[in-house]
């Protein structure tokens, strides 16, 4: 996950760079901002290793992210969809996986362990 932390992060300045430089592109500057928020994201998961449940939610929020933006990319450059509803799934995943980090916060402060 801490891989995929920073890749997500390099992506992310990669189409910041290239959508200031090649002019107004809605889909890189959706690329930059998913993988520049998302980054970090999966950086503190993966520091925050050990539970099962948040390894799921980062790997859910690893693969979304980069479906996403697979997507969008293929969709600057080749013209057309990785395949049909590719980013819609990714969103999702990475909606599900936001909601699964809250649900194990809410899980863990119930128990008052402290930890998750």
């Amino acid at each position: 996950m801490l891989a995929m932390a920073g890749l997500t992060g390099a992506i992310g300045v990669m189409a910041a760079a290239a959508a200031s430089h090649t002019g107004e592109s809605r889909n890189l500057a959706a690329i930059a901002s998913v993988c520049l928020s998302h980054g970090p994201a999966l950086l503190a998961l993966a520091l925050y290793a050990g539970s099962t449940w948040l390894t799921r939610a980062g790997l859910l929020l690893a693969a979304g992210t980069g479906l996403f933006a697979a997507d969008l990319a293929t969709r600057e450059w080749l013209g057309h969809s990785l395949f049909p509803l590719a980013a819609p799934i990714g969103g999702g995943a990475m909606i599900i996986a936001w909601v699964l980090l809250a649900f194990t916060a809410i899980v863990a402060g119930r128990h008052k362990t402290g930890s998750f």
